[in-house]
């Protein structure tokens, strides 16, 4: 546990929790998952979109009622550890630190991408030093900097999803939901865009900065999923309705090719900026996320114990912000990830498996227990239909940090 002084202070109330757990869910991910999962799943898409929504949901309320009676930093690592031991929420945060930190390079480089794509890297490393800097600023600041990004990619998605809908192209047949990817597609789909959804982890992982824990929590996550859903449902039939599954599948910038299908090639510089901005707010709540991890972890004695270090000014985990800031920046100066963190979805849905078996033991009632099972089978069934080398470069990640935890309590031992 904390120690006396070294707390971060509970600035967050309801409508900045939503916004946090909106800037990382409504990012990049919607810009991107659908096409892979419509080459998964075809015309199955929809239904795919539903079953990651039913996951989520009840992957959601777990994480909730955690958090409300856990309101520290480290989210499911915390639960993990107080509910199942000391080895389950070691496991979790190995998961969510390894694969996030994965995650945080991608979206930098997704941002150097968009923004000037013969320089990538340095945009990426430009991105990574500038959010650190926000972060390390006090968490009202990453809160009203959050607060701008969602904005402008709200407007973005609405304005696609108006000239989709609106368009002669548009055609409400192509919105078949019928099963042509098979119920493996379907399943291999739902992982994908399950990972589209994680965000809202992000809300419990600060619990530690949230005011009335009990009350905003169990507020903030729903809230911020459901809109997170409508939002993807709309861009979603939008998209099919103009594209179909067939191009949507075979379409490496979906948004982008639909509004120039639907007849207005104008917007397409505008969806490029937005997809920038979006990981822009995604890559900001993921440094949150894991630098929050990564204070928990070291305050336990996992990580280096300079790393649970709070400013006495900012009140923020300025060290552990600083490392993950510094190894983000290496990764994205260094090295293309983008196309290999297919395991960081492994991770986050092991992550969360972790979190529904901690909600288990809250109540012994059968209809308590509902909804930690949904969501304890819906995680391990579509961590395994990902893509083979998903799966066992996950596993072998997950083996990796299995080993480090046995060699550490050897040494203390020895």
């Amino acid at each position: 546990m904390a120690q006396s002084g070294s707390e971060l202070r509970r600035t967050l109330g309801v409508g900045d929790a939503v916004v946090i757990g909106l800037g990382s869910m409504v990012g990049a991910g919607i810009f991107a998952a659908l096409g892979p999962a419509a080459r998964a799943a075809g015309s199955g898409l929809l239904l795919g979109l539903a079953v990651a929504a039913v996951v989520a949901y009840c992957n959601a309320m777990s994480s909730a009622r955690l958090a409300a009676l856990y309101p520290a930093s480290g989210g499911t690592y915390v639960y993990g550890r107080e509910r199942l031991g000391a080895f389950w929420g070691y496991l979790a945060g190995w998961s969510f630190i390894v694969g996030k930190t994965a995650s945080c390079a991608a979206m930098a480089l997704t941002v150097g991408a968009y923004v000037w794509p013969e320089q990538a890297h340095a945009v990426a490393v430009g991105a990574v030093v500038a959010l650190t800097a926000v972060n390390y600023g006090g968490m009202h600041k990453s809160a009203r900097l959050t607060r701008v990004i969602v904005s402008v990619v709200l407007a973005v998605l609405a304005s696609v999803v108006v000239v989709c809908l609106g368009s002669d192209a548009s055609d409400a047949g192509r919105l078949d939901v019928g099963v042509s990817g098979g119920a493996g597609g379907v399943l291999q789909a739902a992982g994908l865009l399950f990972f589209a959804f994680a965000g809202y982890a992000r809300i419990a992982t600060l619990g530690e900065e949230v005011r009335d824990p009990a009350r905003t929590i169990p507020r903030a996550i729903p809230t911020a999923l459901g809109v997170a859903l409508v939002v993807y449902a709309a861009v979603a039939v939008a998209i099919l309705s103009v594209l179909g599954p067939e191009g949507l599948g075979r379409a490496s910038a979906p948004l982008a090719d639909a509004v120039r299908t639907a007849g207005v090639p104008g917007l397409v510089p505008v969806v490029r900026v937005g997809a920038a901005v979006a990981a822009l707010g995604s890559l900001l709540a993921l440094i949150l996320g894991v630098s929050r991890t990564t204070l928990a972890m070291a305050r336990d004695g996992h990580l280096p114990g300079a790393l649970a270090e709070v400013h006495p000014r900012f009140q923020v985990p300025h060290r552990a912000e600083l490392a993950v800031g510094a190894v983000v920046a290496a990764l994205a100066a260094t090295v293309d990830v983008r196309g290999a963190i297919g395991f960081s979805s492994f991770g986050v849905l092991a992550y969360y498996a972790v979190a529904n078996a901690s909600a288990w033991t809250l109540s012994s009632a059968p209809a308590a227990r509902l909804v930690p099972v949904v969501g304890l089978v819906g995680c391990v069934t579509l961590a395994f239909a990902l893509p083979a080398l998903s799966v066992v470069v996950g596993a072998a990640v997950l083996g990796v940090g299995v080993a480090a935890y046995g060699v550490r309590g050897w040494w203390r031992t020895a």
